[in-house]
């Protein structure tokens, strides 16, 4: 449904985006990076708001950009807060709903609807001025979703909200992308987000962006699997850990090792559990006081840290 091949955004000198190639089906599918990753930028060409340096960009099989066929089908929530504060959320829906082509009529039938999907209630009627950060979030996602578009982006949609609203927000924009009534398949939801729990709660795909450059791509599985192909650290505190090097060298789990202090072993490697049992043989036959062994994180927050770390050049 989208692909881009080969895109680069470049900002005068700066590099927005860099060589990035991904495609996104149907479904949900989440954009992970830190703050200043190019996230906004990847979903500014995605959205037809930006025209792309070098490269590609496909939404529906069309170019998005200055495309009033495609642009009609997308839904966008950005991550700025809205300026608009005299208008009420049912005129602020009802006005972007007439922008669309709604009549009059429609327009506010389909703006009530949406405005109580998102559970509003009665601060619907209320100026955007007097609500709270996390009304206002909700009030831009129903300007993004009432004209019940194809695809659904949304920028950080989360910001601002509370445990409760967060968790209820999930869920709407989760059954969003569920396939609707009547519909062969499910429809596109693309979530930026810094933070991992946010994706991670979508139960989406995961697209992983540092530094303009898109750095993994696939399941929750896939990139675990990807990742653990590449060395981890254990980290082994022990009375004396040079003598442990010497005893687990010759076991073949470990590829390669360093001394932080006087009593932290770091061993990367690729068979963690070869690795304990080497550790474990090796202090039972030297008979060595080991105080602590931590493995690397497998969490996904673990494997975020590793792709952030590994791109930087710190190494596993």
């Amino acid at each position: 449904m989208l692909t881009l091949s080969h895109v680069t955004k470049v900002f005068g000198s700066v590099i927005g985006v860099n060589d990035v190639t991904v495609e996104f089906g149907g479904g949900a599918h989440g954009l992970l990076g830190p703050n200043g990753a190019g996230k906004t930028t990847l979903l500014g060409l995605l959205t037809g708001q930006l025209r792309p340096t070098m490269g590609e960009v496909r939404v529906f099989g069309e170019r998005p950009f200055a495309n009033p066929r495609v642009l009609r089908r997308i839904g966008f929530c950005p991550a700025a807060d809205l300026l608009e504060r005299r208008a009420t959320p049912r005129e602020w829906v009802r006005y972007l709903l007439r922008l669309s082509g709604c009549t009059r009529r429609a327009a506010a039938d389909q703006a009530a609807r949406t405005l109580d999907r998102v559970g509003l209630g009665e601060a619907c009627d209320r100026p955007l001025s007097t609500l709270s950060k996390g009304m206002r979030q909700r009030a831009k996602l129903a300007g993004a979703m009432a004209h019940e578009p194809d695809l659904l982006v949304l920028d950080e949609p989360f910001d601002g909200l509370d445990p409760v609203a967060r968790h209820d927000l999930v869920g709407l924009v989760r059954q969003w992308a569920a396939a609707p009534d009547g519909a062969v398949g499910p429809r596109t939801l693309i979530v930026a987000s810094h933070l991992l729990h946010e994706v991670e709660a979508l139960r989406a795909g995961l697209a992983v962006i540092l530094g303009g450059r898109l750095v993994a791509s696939g399941t929750v599985g896939e990139i675990r699997d990807m990742v653990d192909t590449i060395p981890s650290e254990v980290r082994i505190r022990c009375d004396a850990p040079r003598r442990l090097a010497e005893a687990v060298c010759g076991g073949g789990a470990a590829e390669s090792l360093r001394f932080e202090g006087d009593d932290l072993l770091v061993i990367a490697t690729r068979q963690p559990r070869a690795l304990a049992e080497d550790v474990a043989r090796a202090a039972a036959g030297t008979r060595l006081a080991i105080a602590e062994m931590a493995a690397a994180d497998r969490s996904l927050e673990g494997i975020f840290g590793r792709l952030v770390r590994l791109h930087r050049g710190v190494g596993p």
